[in-house]
């Protein structure tokens, strides 16, 4: 039987006790993240930054419960995940974390409106009750006029907000973006910002991930991360 986590009241959506990631390459043992400790309150809006090789996609698949740390504690809304089986983290991050891509993963034979309730098909969620909450959030993002839309028929910005759709369809605790502009040219990068802006001032938690500053400074507190370690927060 999987050992039942320890919970915590009244705690952040993330708290983070002495993480630390290691992975072998050929004979050499690297150090990914070193003695990480961070605390992400409800409804922040955090950048996560570095540049390539800090250590920063590493934490975010952690805090994606995508990786499992080596060492240290992890709590996601006071529910201490590090012990966890596979199957419980699964759970957990269908339920709790929404992830945003830079490449957007839509399917490409489905509707916006179908790509958005995805989730939701393996669920309890009736189908009205699943079309309700996905033109709902297609409506959030200002795309009410598009969901029979394909996404071959959607511009690289509009399929983003698609995927930010699909990723507030179960409601999450917080919203993961992993450098979400990235392929995309300037003027839908700062669409896809405005919204993530807009789903903040509505009290959502959003880590963004990024090595650009001047998209950092969209957020409200940033994170820089260094050789593993968190030098600045």
């Amino acid at each position: 039987m999987a050992k039942k986590s320890k919970v915590l009241k009244d705690s952040p959506v993330y708290q983070l006790e002495g993480i630390k990631r290691y992975y072998q390459t050929g004979q050499n043992q690297v150090q990914a993240l070193k003695d990480i400790s961070l605390l992400i309150t409800p409804g922040e809006f955090v950048a996560l930054v570095g540049s390539s090789g800090s250590g920063k996609s590493t934490l975010m698949h952690v805090l994606g419960l995508l990786d499992r740390a080596d060492d240290g504690k992890m709590y996601l809304d006071g529910e201490e995940v590090s012990s966890l089986s596979e199957d419980q983290r699964a759970r957990l991050r269908r339920g709790k974390i929404g992830f945003v891509f830079q490449t957007f993963h839509l399917l490409p034979r489905l509707t916006a409106l179908e790509n958005v309730e995805l989730p939701l098909i393996y669920s309890d969620v009736s189908f009205s009750d699943r079309l309700v909450r996905a033109r709902d959030e297609l409506a959030l993002v200002g795309l009410a006029n598009r969901e029979k839309h394909l996404p071959n028929q959607l511009s690289g910005g509009q399929q983003q907000r698609v995927a930010i759709a699909r990723a507030l369809i179960n409601n999450p605790s917080v919203i993961l973006a992993d450098e979400p502009t990235g392929n995309l040219d300037s003027k839908s990068g700062e669409e896809i910002m405005t919204v993530f802006k807009k789903l903040h001032a509505r009290g959502r938690t959003i880590v963004l991930v990024t090595h650009d500053l001047e998209l950092a400074q969209s957020a409200q507190r940033i994170v820089t991360i260094k050789d593993g370690l968190i030098i600045s927060r």
